[in-house]
C-alpha cells in the first residue's frame, strides 16, 4: 500500500494519513477479495485441489464446495493446526505441514492455488514445480504480491490507495471499534516483502509457463493463470 512517509510533499502526506485512518475504521481482506476470481476459473475436472499457503483455511472452505478433495498446505505449523481443527469433520479436506517444493511432482492435482504465497518461494523453481504437480489440463491460479518496478506500477498502487477506503466503506459501512476487534491469541500470519517486481514476475511466468496470463490488478495484487497442456493422444 502507498506509504505517505515516502513523500516530502505535505499535502500528499496529509492525504495518506487520512486514508490510513479511514482504512483502519473500515478494514477489509485484500486476499479474500480475490477468491471469487479463483472460483470462477476452476477447470472442468475438479477431483483434487491444492491450496499452497492455506493459512487458516478461508480459501480451502470455498474450494471444498466445488472440488471433491482439497489439500491445504502451509509451512507454518500453527496455521496448519488451525486448519486441521477447522475441518476436523470434513473428511475430504486435508491440512499438510510441508514445503511446496517437497511435494512430489506427480501430476496429481487438477487445481493449484496460491494466494499471497508465491513471493515466499523461489519464483522460477516454484512455477516449474507447480507445472509438475498439476495433472494434464490442470490449472494454476495465483494471486500474488510484487514490488513496484515501473511508473505504471506506482500509478496503479496510487489508484488502489485512494479506492481502498471506498471499498472498505462499501463492505463495512459501520466503523470498526476497539470492542469489535478479536481478542483471542490466534497464530500470526507470516509476512515477507516481495523480492521481484511485477515485470519480473510476468517475465518469469512467460519463460517457465508458456501461454500463462498475467494481469496487474488494483489493490496491490496481480493474478496469474496457467493451464497445463493436455497430454497428446497417442
Amino acid at each position: 500500500m502507498f506509504d505517505p512517509r515516502t513523500t516530502t510533499i505535505p499535502q500528499v502526506r496529509s492525504i495518506g494519513r487520512g486514508l490510513g485512518r479511514v482504512n483502519g475504521r473500515h478494514p477489509w481482506n485484500h486476499n479474500d477479495h480475490f477468491h471469487g476470481w479463483i472460483l470462477r476459473r476452476l477447470p472442468r475436472r475438479r477431483l483434487r485441489a491444492l491450496d499452497v499457503g492455506c493459512g487458516t483455511g478461508n480459501l480451502v472452505d470455498k474450494l471444498r464446495r466445488d472440488v471433491v478433495e482439497v489439500v491445504g498446505l502451509d509451512v507454518d505449523a500453527p496455521m496448519v493446526e488451525v486448519t486441521r481443527a477447522r475441518f476436523a469433520d470434513a473428511p475430504a479436506v486435508t491440512a499438510v505441514h510441508a514445503n511446496f517444493l517437497d511435494l512430489p511432482a506427480d501430476g496429481s492435482f487438477d487445481v493449484v492455488t496460491m494466494v499471497a504465497s508465491l513471493h515466499h518461494l523461489d519464483l522460477e523453481p516454484a512455477l516449474r514445480h507447480a507445472a509438475g504437480v498439476l495433472a494434464p489440463g490442470g490449472r494454476l491460479l495465483v494471486v500474488g504480491l510484487a514490488r513496484i518496478g515501473a511508473p505504471r506500477d506506482l500509478a496503479v498502487d496510487l489508484c488502489s490507495s485512494f479506492l481502498n477506503p471506498v471499498v472498505g466503506l462499501v463492505k463495512h459501512p459501520h466503523p470498526v471499534t476497539p470492542d469489535d476487534r478479536p481478542t483471542d491469541d490466534g497464530p500470526l500470519v507470516p509476512v515477507r516483502d516481495p523480492r521481484e517486481t511485477y515485470g519480473e514476475v510476468e517475465d518469469a511466468a512467460r519463460r517457465v509457463l508458456p501461454g500463462s496470463r498475467f494481469r496487474r490488478r488494483l489493490f496491490f495484487r496481480y493474478t496469474l493463470e496457467w493451464t497445463r497442456p493436455s497430454t497428446p493422444s497417442s
